[in-house]
């Protein structure tokens, strides 16, 4: 990356749950941080955790994100350009799901699909393909700048919320790959693919007594008797945007629970 300036990293999703630890963990780092907020619904959310990265000393942007809307990726980033005149790491971690059973297919229409692919998939390449002259600028000296696309188990073995959930993560996870290759050797790109994350995407589409269910549930089918916490999943994006010989890699953190599948 360039020197004489602060790295800056945009992170989508950055409102609350993995979005927001990324947020707050690039920011003890010393980068300067992009907040994607992605609608009017998420914005005081999004000031609070802006908030929160400035009392750690980061320059600090909140930038309209909603990543379905082409037009929304390349007006963030713009503003990002404006702003700080560079990009170093982004962070997709913007997502969206409905609990839907897999086996309840008269529940799950095309509509559903769309919705879910606009956002978790479409989303993800747009706003990835908007970065891409600011993330190339940036990298220089032999250094790479990162992509870190935030995935899911349900992408490896099937599972989570619905059947269109794990298929949209699945195709993030080939999409990573082909980023990878594509984009060498000046931007690396990399997915983490967590389990069950505490505070994550599952609280805000379930009710108290189901999410604590869940919770339980995959709690005592994990391995290691536990489930995630959104800052857990930070760090391994922080690493990711900090180790030049990886790329292309689907980093799976789920407590063991792929373990289960011998």
């Amino acid at each position: 990356m360039k020197s004489g300036t602060a790295p800056v990293c945009l992170i989508t999703g950055a409102s609350s749950g993995i979005g927001a630890a990324s947020a707050l963990r690039f920011a003890r780092a010393g980068y300067a941080v992009a907040l994607g907020n992605f609608d009017a619904s998420t914005r005081a959310a999004a000031e609070s955790v802006a908030g929160e990265c400035r009392a750690l000393g980061a320059d600090t942007l909140i930038v309209d994100a909603d990543v379905s809307r082409d037009a929304g990726c390349h007006a963030a980033i713009a503003a990002v350009r404006e702003r700080f005149g560079r990009l170093d790491a982004l962070v997709n971690s913007a997502g969206t799901t409905r609990v839907v059973a897999h086996d309840a297919f008269e529940q799950l229409d095309a509509d559903e699909f769309e919705r879910v692919y606009r956002v978790n998939t479409i989303g993800l390449y747009q706003m990835t393909r908007a970065a891409l002259p600011l993330l190339r600028d940036s990298a220089s000296d032999g250094c790479s700048t990162s992509v870190v696309n935030i995935s899911s188990l349900a992408a490896i073995n099937g599972t989570g919320s619905s059947l269109a959930y794990a298929a949209s993560k699945g195709a993030v996870n080939t999409m990573t790959l082909s980023l990878a290759r594509s984009l060498a050797p000046r931007v690396r790109v990399n997915a983490i693919a967590p389990g069950m994350v505490d505070d994550g995407l599952l609280q805000h589409v379930l009710d108290a007594s189901r999410y604590a269910a869940v919770i339980d549930r995959m709690t005592t089918a994990a391995p290691l008797k536990r489930v995630s916490r959104p800052a857990e999943i930070a760090d391994i994006a922080w690493f990711l945007c900090h180790a030049p010989g990886i790329t292309g890699q689907v980093i799976a953190a789920e407590n063991g629970l792929l373990l289960n599948n011998g």
